[in-house]
């Protein structure tokens, strides 16, 4: 019993490598296949996309010195335009000042413009209006004395239209 369990023993292992080693030869295959198509598929890259690379690496030797110039003027603009700018900001700001300058001027005058025109209608008022005032009391005056010195006093009306002018400011 010993010899027959050693051969279906011995049987069964030697199947079980017959199995593993078809398993081999397939995955051999498969790979081999797989190998195939992927060096197709290399070959089809290598004969579109290296061309492609070829010629964009010509266009940016091409492109690169008009990159280069560009660059360059690019920064030599914003220089102008940084500079102009300065420029720009300085006269604003000396307008800026001179305009306030003026306005303070201009406040100034119109301060003294007012004090002198002030100080003209006072004098106008003390040379002028107050003498003329005092006149035309004094004509006030010698015309009632007249009219009573020659009996013709007149008599005030009963509208108040005789009622002197200082009471009528109360």
């Amino acid at each position: 019993m010993d010899d027959n369990l050693l051969r279906i023993f011995i049987a069964v292992t030697t199947f079980a490598v017959v199995v593993q080693a078809g398993i081999l030869v397939g995955l051999y295959l498969a790979v081999r296949k797989n190998s195939a198509k992927m060096e197709a598929l290399a070959t089809e890259v290598r004969s579109k996309v290296l061309p492609t690379i070829d010629t964009v690496q010509n266009m940016l030797v091409e492109i690169r010195p008009k990159l280069d110039v560009m660059t360059v003027n690019l920064s030599e603009s914003s220089t102008l335009v940084r500079n102009q700018l300065g420029r720009l900001d300085a006269t604003l700001t000396d307008a800026l000042d001179r305009a306030r300058l003026q306005v303070i001027r201009a406040d100034e005058l119109l301060n003294r413009t007012m004090d002198r025109v002030e100080a003209t209608s006072d004098a106008v008022h003390k040379t002028v209006i107050s003498p003329l005032r005092q006149v035309n009391g004094l004509m006030s005056a010698i015309s009632t004395g007249v009219e009573v010195f020659l009996g013709q006093k007149r008599r005030h009306p009963k509208n108040g239209a005789g009622v002197p002018q200082d009471e009528m400011f109360i």
